[in-house]
């Protein structure tokens, strides 16, 4: 029997999960392998791995899918577009990141200390991902720094209108993770980021030490005890996610967990 070698399934990780991706396998517009390695990272994208049928009809060509929700946001003309805000915000947190000396990332002291000790600290055990630390890099960014310059400003005022177009009065903020990449992890570095800064600086609209967690079920609820800082397992020191001497500020926070059978 004679087998046909696929690099793609042979080798389909290219990338360190603690290093921003720097390649990636192309797809063709189908979203299929092409077998072709691309020296960059993927853009963001929704891609649906169907292959298109091999016979075609003569039918007019279906009109795209229109996410609205029955809230008039998105149209037929015109549809909020997330993966493009996406792709807008990647580039000046990756410079932002790359900058070398903390003085010039524009953001508290503490908030500085949090970010090498996730980028550089020695993990005895689990370290996390990069993707874990960029989804909140960006959120970082985009609370302390965007608002300094003028580029930074335009994409919080394009957010502000998508919130204020899709749920008045309550700006929200969504990160996009793929299954498995460690969502729990995501949110205990925001808590303790939160926290501590809200600790330091009292005074600062910008942070907050409370937090309502909905969780969709009661399984899902006791899974989420580690983000308590008084919990035994706690990810804060367990999983060393913050430097022993901030832990006494992360425990000043205030979590409510609540199962949502409606989620």
């Amino acid at each position: 029997m004679t087998t046909i070698s696929n690099p793609f399934f042979d080798h389909p990780i290219l990338n360190s999960p603690y290093e921003r991706p720097s390649r990636h396998w192309e797809l063709d517009e189908t979203g299929q392998p092409t077998q072709q390695i691309l020296d960059h990272r993927r853009r963001a994208q929704f891609i649906t791995p169907i292959p298109k049928p091999k016979k075609h009809k003569k039918v007019a060509s279906q009109q795209g899918i229109v996410f609205d929700e029955g809230i008039g946001l998105s149209t037929a003309a015109q549809q909020y577009d997330p993966t493009s805000i996406i792709n807008q915000v990647r580039g000046p947190v990756d410079a932002w990141r790359a900058l070398p000396n903390p003085s010039q990332w524009q953001v508290t002291p503490e908030t500085a200390r949090l970010l090498q000790h996730w980028r550089h600290h020695d993990f005895s055990g689990v370290r996390p991902f990069f993707c874990q630390v960029e989804a909140v890099e960006t959120t970082i960014w985009l609370t302390e720094v965007a608002p300094q310059s003028k580029p930074g400003k335009e994409l919080l005022k394009h957010l502000s209108s998508a919130n204020h177009d899709a749920n008045p009065e309550l700006m929200r903020l969504a990160l996009k993770l793929a299954t498995g990449a460690g969502k729990i992890t995501v949110m205990a570095l925001l808590i303790a980021w939160q926290t501590i800064n809200a600790v330091r600086h009292p005074g600062s609209k910008q942070f907050t030490r409370g937090f309502l967690i909905c969780t969709p079920g009661l399984t899902i609820k006791d899974r989420l005890r580690v983000l308590q800082p008084h919990d035994p397992d706690s990810y804060y020191q367990d999983r060393e996610l913050v430097p022993s001497d901030l832990l006494g500020d992360v425990r000043r926070a205030k979590i409510d967990s609540t199962p949502d059978m409606d989620i």
